[in-house]
């Protein structure tokens, strides 16, 4: 079955050069294009695509308040933001809002396909540069003593677990440091983001950081 797509970008070039590139992909098939968030929004109830590739800065509803509008509606729906804009006021409204990755748009063909299919699987994917500076962000905020308030609900392996996402570290490199399988480290990454009620690991890793949970460095 193929991996239903939602384009939202007000630019035609974009939009014409997206579907051209996802055109070719084996496995992905292009729903619909939405030029805001309006549409987007209204385009996410008509078709029901797997991901919605979303851009940030448009006329009307913007991309963040979109993003918010559909994760909120549609538990099957994920948003992949593709934008220009790595300022971190966009990044991190578009985390809070929901999105389930974010990409620049020069990310090149390989990978923004790699995403598309990774994300309706669970994973986060990131630009480096854009998660460079998010975690930089968040190591700049010091705290003496961790917050055992939010971790309360964790399993002492769900909070090594947790540890090891908060340090950025894949499945197969959790797998290796605590000796257990990758299916059940998935495992515990999806209890750990389900206790935290966060949507992805990437949110899970932020606050590991940001309370404490896990070292800066």
């Amino acid at each position: 079955m193929s991996i239903r797509v939602l384009i939202c970008d007000d630019q035609d070039l974009v939009r014409d050069g997206l579907q051209a590139i996802l055109s070719t992909a084996p496995g992905i098939e292009v729903v619909g294009e939405a030029t805001d968030g309006d549409e987007a929004v209204r385009l996410v109830e008509e078709h029901s695509p797997d991901v919605v590739l979303m851009d940030l800065k448009m006329p009307g509803m913007n991309g963040v308040t979109a993003t918010r509008n559909i994760t909120s509606r549609f538990d099957d729906v994920r948003v992949l933001i593709l934008t220009t804009y790595d300022a971190p006021e966009w990044v991190d409204d578009a985390i809070k809002a929901g999105a389930a990755g974010y990409l620049l748009k020069d990310t090149p063909r390989h990978r923004l396909i790699e995403a598309i299919k990774g994300t309706v699987h669970g994973r986060t994917h990131v630009d480096p540069g854009v998660a460079g500076q998010l975690f930089d962000r968040i190591t700049s905020e010091p705290m003496r003593h961790a917050d055992t308030t939010v971790t309360a609900d964790l399993s002492d392996r769900e909070l090594d677990v947790l540890r090891a996402l908060g340090r950025g570290l894949t499945n197969s490199e959790i797998a290796a440091r605590l000796f257990l399988s990758e299916g059940t480290v998935r495992n515990y990454v999806s209890a750990v983001i389900a206790k935290l009620g966060v949507s992805d690991r990437t949110q899970a890793a932020v606050i590991a950081v940001r309370h404490g949970i896990v070292d800066a460095d």
